[in-house]
């Protein structure tokens, strides 16, 4: 079984495996469940509050596609972890609703790095001026703990790899930032880039966690 190699490849190198399960059935979440994955991922709201009702509660469930801030409330009561946050207001609306469900939110920020139009993220400096809003210490409940980026859609592996290795150059800064460093919703600890076509060298590149679908349960469904 792929997933087996896949599973066994992110342990050995200390890597977290998110298993993005969107279009997938039940039955087909449940074979891979079963051996062992407890952490999937899903990109639309509606999908992955069906499936959160459906399937065993052990399961932890990422969102990983663009959150829209009416479909927060939906999620809050029992995401474990939210990708693909893109903007300040976005936080702001996040940390509103956990914290009328007296719940901590973790949540990562989106950086773009890839070189197509429609990927959303934010610049570094963009992030930058998140990261050192006053504002950012009054949410708390939320916790940015880390960034995620999705490289460009290319078989130029040397592209794949500069682009992730811009992104955990620039974790790597925010990290040592004395001011990040010092706001206590900041605990910069994931870096999540890595798919089923470049995980491997998402990996090479600093990644700790991979999120990757067809090369588990196959190709997706339209």
């Amino acid at each position: 079984m792929a997933f087996l190699d896949i599973k066994n490849y992110c342990a050995e190198k200390g890597v977290t495996l998110v298993a993005i399960s969107k279009t997938k059935t039940q039955e087909e979440i449940l074979a891979v469940y079963n051996h062992g994955q407890k952490i999937f991922g899903e990109n639309k709201v509606q999908e992955l509050v069906q499936k959160y009702e459906a399937l065993p509660k052990e399961i932890q469930w990422h969102l990983v596609g663009h959150l829209q801030s009416n479909k927060i409330k939906f999620i809050v009561p029992f995401v474990s972890l939210i990708h693909s946050v893109d903007s300040l207001k976005l936080l702001k609306e996040i940390n509103h609703h956990a914290k009328k469900g007296n719940r901590t939110i973790n949540v990562l920020l989106q950086i773009h790095i890839a070189q197509e139009e429609t990927k959303f993220g934010l610049s570094f400096s963009e992030a930058r001026e998140i990261f050192h809003n006053p504002d950012l210490k009054n949410l708390q409940h939320i916790n940015i703990n880390g960034l995620m980026g999705m490289a460009s859609l290319t078989e130029n592996e040397n592209q794949i790899r500069e682009e992730f290795r811009s992104l955990k150059k620039f974790f790597d800064e925010v990290k040592s930032d004395s001011s990040v460093l010092q706001t206590a919703n900041c605990k910069l600890q994931t870096l999540s880039m890595g798919m089923s076509s470049d995980y491997r060298i998402a990996i090479e590149e600093g990644s700790t966690m991979v999120r990757i679908g067809s090369a588990i349960f196959g190709e997706r469904k339209v």
